[in-house]
């Protein structure tokens, strides 16, 4: 192959090789472009389950809502759930006291505190609190405690646990036979729950 014929070809080698540089250089940038694409499809794939993963917990919340919300109002107007209802508690005391017919109760209430077994429950973000009671009251016998206990439960006025009571037996004056034979004094701590208790309030 002679200079002319080199000569001849120089046009086209050139043209060629422009060709290869252009062909690589659109290779690369295809390549490039499918990388992003594969990394924005990664990243949107992500999104659409964090998307779904939200839905589904969207939905497991209304669930547990609307399988719990009926039974949350009830302890809620009970009076269980949010401020002591002190006047309903001493409504609650006497009727029992009427339905059982009883001599009448005494009653003082302390100052409402933190619920001493609340860490037991692990209640969360509740706090829980109680206001202990004291009664006095008189029995004509032992089965009359249990049936006003009863009937003060019955009265749906809140949650209430008896811690102690002690009984004494008194002496019997004259003869008339509808007069008290015991005297109770006992303690019971009604109990409330306030959620979304501040940090500092929790227990």
């Amino acid at each position: 192959m002679n200079a002319e014929q080199l000569k001849a070809l120089r046009g086209p080698l050139i043209l060629l090789v422009a060709v290869l540089i252009a062909a690589a250089g659109a290779i690369y940038y295809t390549n490039l472009l499918r990388q992003q694409a594969q990394a924005t499809l990664v990243q949107q794939q992500a999104q659409l389950r964090e998307a779904q993963s939200r839905m589904q917990r969207s939905g497991d919340e209304k669930s547990i809502i609307v399988q719990y919300v009926a039974k949350y109002n009830q302890l809620q107007q009970s009076g269980f759930i949010g401020e002591e209802q002190r006047i309903n508690w001493l409504d609650a005391l006497r009727a029992a006291n009427e339905r059982t017919d009883l001599f009448g109760v005494n009653y003082g209430i302390e100052a409402q505190q933190a619920y001493p077994y609340a860490a037991e429950l692990n209640p969360g973000p509740i706090a829980l609190r109680q206001s202990v009671m004291k009664l006095e009251f008189r029995l004509l016998h032992e089965l009359d405690l249990l049936r006003f206990f009863e009937a003060l439960r019955q009265q749906n006025t809140g949650l209430f646990h008896l811690d102690q009571c002690t009984l004494r037996r008194t002496e019997a004056t004259g003869a008339v036979r509808y007069q008290p034979n015991i005297t109770a004094s006992c303690q019971l701590a009604w109990i409330t729950a306030t959620p979304d208790a501040p940090p500092g309030e929790r227990p």
